[in-house]
């Protein structure tokens, strides 16, 4: 800390006591004139190395020098992560917040940036310095293309913007230094060693898999530590749970029985927090937490997996098994990790997961201030298997990092129409000169895999895609080159994709007549629609039934046909515990895609309105509120104009009282169940506005 300045260390002495010095791998980059340089720079290191703080040295630097922060990060558990880290700034008089116009360091989420970039100019204009956490996603399919594109057009509007990178290492990272004219820290230091093996079946003198990961377990209830272990589907996480959770029930020390009980118990309230009783997977969790064991995934109630990643922090959950998502995100260090799987299902088949993702998976292991060394086990069938699979992952080197953003077609066709509708490019020249500054554009011309025809390349997909756009109406050529439509407009300001907009514009311009189940059905088959899940093979039949109930005959029957199901179920005011009974469903996920749906008929609505169509914006409306609320018409007034009421104490009240409520005192409303005083006078002046 010698080394920083005095007014810099006071604040971090006073917002991060626990750090008494900088580590290794801090100090070689101060000692690269980090602090000093406006340079671009790219921090690779380990994870749980300190990027973090090397990242508030810079902003903190830049806040003292009269600057503005940008600080961006690939998810909103992320976000909220570091903004409640860097609230303790706040006492020192810097601003933090997610709006940089009313912040001195802003914590903006990928999308939420690209957006800035997209329309904002005048205050990314402002912006002095732009830190990249998580820089390694610029490879991933999603991601990637999105901060790569505001990354090329945040440096065109604003040639000044200091950039850091914070990233795990990657193998051609010369090249990306390349496109970002940036300096290049790497450092191996990691503040708690990291032991990797593979384990297999053979050693241990067991046939399965999960035998394995028990002998791990056992092993870190010998030493009092925890576990993190990664499968691959969300029904593993569960059966892998199950199994481990029998196997050491009765060798729970007596002292964490009651603090597994207490946390089993906070799980089995949220369900019932929300009017619905524990469905079979809530059961299941809570059952598993009792032994000190918690299974972790999609299909869990948002509040639950907040409480086990709270629990495993506080040391009251033993292990966690996960789906890979796991590995970003959350920070959930542990002491172990185990790496069960090592495929994914993809459309091809199954195949390995990536060197990196191994590698992403394996840095969760070891917390520091608290072990002294971390353990990442790989687990393999057979002791062949296992020298394979050492050879692959432990001493293989990780994938070269490749721009996606023409893989992604989604994400070219957005970017394309972010920069016309911008006034950024207008013509196919000006957006073949925007893709070439990209990342994507630098690998293809001046990268150590470039040829002579890169330029060629470019030219060609961006002639392709702006086809594709005129086609679909969202660009027009004009005699001083593209613009937007209203409807291409529209897309450039929503966050959904071109894909989704094209099948609502032309579900929209084949409908006649407003049907509801038919528009939730066509929404739950775009891509921006989170899924409801099946749980396991049963018969599907009543997910077939249900829909024919209201119209709509279908052969097949997936994920997409279940969420249809259970959204018409929800807005018929069905509890989460009747729709998994119902369609063997993961129905703790009802609540999360309702609010998208919800969210996406309010932008057909406006769809419909480019249109010229409005005699259906009342139904829109009506629907969209149906589904963030989960009730039936009748009950709209009353969630809507008492916030807080939710739709079981609504409809509690319907059924005592009726729909006209001017007349029922507070004291009548204070009998229903779940109605206190606060509540009661809410309602009633609710009431007296009519």
């Amino acid at each position: 800390m010698k080394s920083l300045p005095p007014e810099m260390r006071q604040i971090l002495g006073d917002c991060y006591p626990h750090i008494r010095e900088l580590n290794p791998a801090q100090r070689s980059a101060i000692e690269a004139g980090y602090l000093e340089s406006e340079d671009n720079y790219i921090i690779a290191i380990p994870t749980a190395s300190g990027k973090t703080l090397l990242g508030i040295i810079a902003a903190l630097k830049t806040v003292m020098e009269g600057g503005r922060v940008i600080y961006t990060v690939p998810l909103l558990s992320i976000q909220n992560e570091k903004i409640k880290e860097f609230r303790e700034l706040e006492e020192h008089g810097i601003r933090v917040g997610k709006d940089p116009r009313t912040s001195d360091i802003a914590v903006m989420v990928f999308e939420s940036f690209d957006s800035l970039t997209k329309f904002s100019w005048n205050i990314l204009r402002e912006v002095d310095l732009l830190i990249v956490d998580e820089f390694h996603m610029i490879g991933e399919y999603t991601r990637g293309p999105v901060i790569e594109s505001a990354i090329t057009r945040a440096r065109t509007l604003n040639p000044s913007v200091r950039i850091v990178a914070l990233s795990a290492t990657l193998s051609n990272m010369d090249e990306i230094a390349g496109w970002l004219d940036a300096r290049v820290v790497e450092h191996d230091y990691r503040p708690v060693p990291l032991h990797r093996e593979v384990l297999d079946t053979e050693m241990f003198g067991v046939r399965e898999k999960n035998d394995v990961v028990l002998k791990v377990l056992e092993r870190s209830l010998e030493d009092g530590s925890q576990t993190l272990a990664f499968v691959s589907t969300r029904r593993f996480t569960e059966s892998l749970a199950s199994h481990l959770a029998d196997k050491i029930s009765g060798r729970i020390p007596v002292d964490m029985v009651e603090r597994f009980r207490e946390v089993a118990g906070k799980v089995l309230e949220v369900p019932k927090s929300r009017g619905s009783p524990p469905t079979s997977t809530c059961l299941k969790l809570a059952e598993c937490l009792e032994a000190g064991i918690a299974f972790h995934h999609a299909g869990l109630f948002n509040r639950q997996r907040e409480i086990i990643e709270d629990e495993f922090r506080d040391g009251n959950i033993l292990m966690i098994t996960a789906t890979p998502s796991l590995m970003y995100g959350v920070n959930l260090p542990s002491r172990t990790v185990v790496i069960r799987d090592y495929t994914r299902w993809t459309s091809q088949g199954p195949r390995r997961i990536p060197v990196f993702d191994y590698e992403q998976m394996s840095g969760r292991a070891g917390r520091p201030q608290y072990d002294d060394a971390g353990y990442s086990y790989l687990i393999a069938r057979s002791h062949d298997e296992a020298l394979d699979l050492e050879e692959y992952y432990i001493r293989g080197e990780v994938e070269r990092t490749t721009s996606r953003i023409i893989e992604n077609r989604d994400a070219l066709y957005r970017q394309i129409i972010a920069q016309v509708a911008s006034g950024l490019s207008g013509t196919t020249e000006e957006l073949a000169d925007f893709f070439r500054n990209t990342f994507y554009g630098y690998q293809m011309v001046e990268g150590p895999f470039s040829d002579s025809f890169g330029m060629d390349a470019i030219q060609y997909e961006v002639e392709n895609a702006t086809e594709y756009l005129m086609r679909n109406r969202i660009l027009y050529p004009g005699p001083e080159g593209f613009s937007a439509t209203e409807f291409g407009l529209l897309i450039a300001k929503s966050n959904y994709s071109v894909e989704t907009a094209i099948k609502l514009h032309q579900f929209a311009s084949e409908m006649d007549e407003m049907d509801i189940y038919r528009l939730i059905y066509e929404i739950t088959r775009t891509p921006d629609m989170p899924l409801i899940s099946f749980k396991g093979r049963k018969s599907r039949d009543p997910v077939r039934d249900k829909l024919m109930e209201h119209g709509l005959f279908l052969m097949d029957v997936g994920n997409e046909e279940a969420t249809a199901a259970a959204l018409i179920e929800w807005i018929n005011e069905r509890t989460e515990y009747e729709i998994e009974n119902a369609f063997h469903v993961y129905a703790a996920s009802t609540r999360r895609s309702a609010y998208e749906a919800s969210k996406i008929v309010k932008f057909f609505g406006k769809i419909c309105e480019i249109m010229g169509v409005y005699r259906h914006s009342s139904q829109l409306e009506i629907l969209s509120a149906r589904l963030y609320y989960g009730v039936k018409e009748d009950a709209i007034p009353l969630v809507v104009g008492v916030r807080g009421l939710g739709r079981v104490r609504a409809r509690r009240i319907i059924k005592t009282f009726g729909e006209d409520l001017r007349h029922v005192r507070e004291d009548e409303l204070k009998r229903i169940d779940g109605i206190g005083p606060k509540m009661a006078e809410a309602i009633r002046r609710y009431c007296e506005r009519f």
